[in-house]
């Protein structure tokens, strides 16, 4: 069988590019521009492949969506395409961070820059919600998935189960009863013609053991490229403090950014002294706001460390090595693990196991919706605990209808429109900055 068309290096480039910069909002938002790009967009990746890799990068530390672009990048071309599109997922949103840190560290606010970017997390909130409904239509097919998705959902917004318990159950439940998720496994693709990449591999039975060998060697390069800065540092003052307390962070990081940043906060201003918690908390707002992952907030407490101990050029150098220890790992899990789950894509309790974490993925996209939405729309949300149960509910006085107003524009452009991605993103950004001059 002659191997399909495929997109060209420099296409894919383009492509990771584009999902970088676009890349707002958290792992939810990140992973739906994701699907939007590549899923439904351009017909690269099925949605049954596109699953089946977020769900392995769903039980790996790290950020999520980085993780399953260098996987997706990684099965269209090899090491330079996992390479690429992981880098790319990061690069935008660390030279804006880093630009940022240095307004923040030498002028202090940067109001501008959180009014520009206002409009953006209400367009995004609107790409999350479609992007849930969209995937827990081809990925719920029976009651069992249904009910494992709704059982995630509580266990995550009620009843605060930490992250890596909910994806373990869901794992072990798809592993004991693959038959129960038969009916949906990893997503049902559309009707017509496969994916490019799925026809790729149909065509080339061996192409993913033929690529395992340079992942493999690809892994243990990121293995000691991640470790080699932590045992030269090791007693060199505030720089073997950032290798070694960020490389810590990048094993334990399950779940994103949130699940770790009440433990950085404490350590970070209690203990290494490297910045305050209001400082702590511009930081967290800065990477809000930012394209790329949220755990690019570590980028701004490495920055202010070295910038403490020696000036902007300390500073520049901190933030640089928190990005290496922080994401070389990343990488080095997905080429280390990606050549065997791919291999065994078709055993029937593995598939049963991911179909488990498909539908809790749901749970969880469908929690990270909440919690974004409740910011976007309003301007306090209390925490209310009852017994072992604990919800959210936002303070209904403080309801922003700026927010509201550039949430329905979105959905017009988006929905009713068919603005597509970038110009609706473009015009939500443009439309918050403008709100911004106004009197309201």
């Amino acid at each position: 069988m002659t191997p399909p068309a495929f997109p060209s290096f420099a296409e894919a480039l383009r492509v990771w590019l584009r999902i970088g910069l676009l890349s707002f909002g958290g792992p939810a938002a990140q992973i739906a521009v994701m699907h939007r790009e590549v899923v439904e967009d351009r017909h690269w990746v099925s949605d049954a492949r596109f699953l089946h890799a977020l769900n392995f990068c769903m039980l790996l530390p790290g950020p999520e969506a980085q993780q399953l672009a260098t996987y997706l990048g990684w099965l269209m071309h090899g090491v330079k395409g996992g390479l690429a599109a992981g880098l790319l997922f990061i690069v935008p949103g660390a030279a804006v961070m880093l630009a940022l840190s240095i307004i923040y560290a030498t002028l202090g606010e940067v109001p501008v820059v959180a009014a520009l970017f206002f409009g953006l997390k209400c367009a995004v909130l609107v790409l999350v919600v479609e992007a849930l409904l969209r995937v827990a239509k081809r990925a719920l097919k029976g009651a069992t998935p249904w009910l494992l998705a709704a059982a995630a959902f509580l266990a995550l917004a009620v009843f605060a189960v930490p992250f890596p318990f909910v994806v373990l159950g869901a794992l072990a439940i798809g592993y004991a009863a693959p038959g129960a998720f038969a009916g949906g496994g990893h997503g049902t693709a559309k009707a017509g013609p496969p994916a490019l990449l799925d026809a790729a591999i149909a065509a080339e039975p061996d192409r993913i053991a033929r690529m395992a060998p340079a992942a493999r060697r690809a892994g243990l390069v990121g293995l000691a490229v991640w470790l080699w800065p932590v045992v030269l540092l090791m007693g060199a003052g505030v720089w073997g403090d950032i290798a070694w307390f960020f490389s810590k962070m990048a094993v334990v990081t399950f779940g994103g950014a949130y699940a770790v940043l009440a433990y950085v906060a404490q350590e970070a201003v209690e203990h290494y002294r490297w910045l305050t918690a209001p400082e702590m908390l511009a930081g967290l707002g800065l990477a809000e706001t930012t394209p790329g992952p949220l755990i690019l907030v570590l980028q701004f407490v490495g920055f202010l460390a070295g910038y403490r101990d020696s000036g902007v050029a300390g500073g520049v150098a901190g933030s640089l090595l928190t990005l290496l220890v922080t994401f070389a790992p990343c990488f080095a899990w997905i080429f280390l693990g990606a050549p065997f789950v791919e291999r065994m894509h078709e055993a029937p309790r593995l598939k049963g196991a991911l179909a488990g974490v498909t539908a809790a993925v749901v749970g969880v996209i469908a929690n990270l919706a909440l919690w974004f939405g409740l910011r976007v729309i309003f301007a306090e949300v209390r925490h209310i605990s009852l017994g072992p149960a604990s919800i959210d509910l936002p303070a209904f006085a403080t309801v922003q209808p700026s927010a509201l107003a550039l949430a329905f524009l979105a959905a017009v452009l988006l929905f009713k429109l068919k603005f597509g991605l970038a110009k609706t993103l473009a015009v939500s950004a443009g439309a918050g900055l403008a709100l911004s001059f106004l009197p309201l």
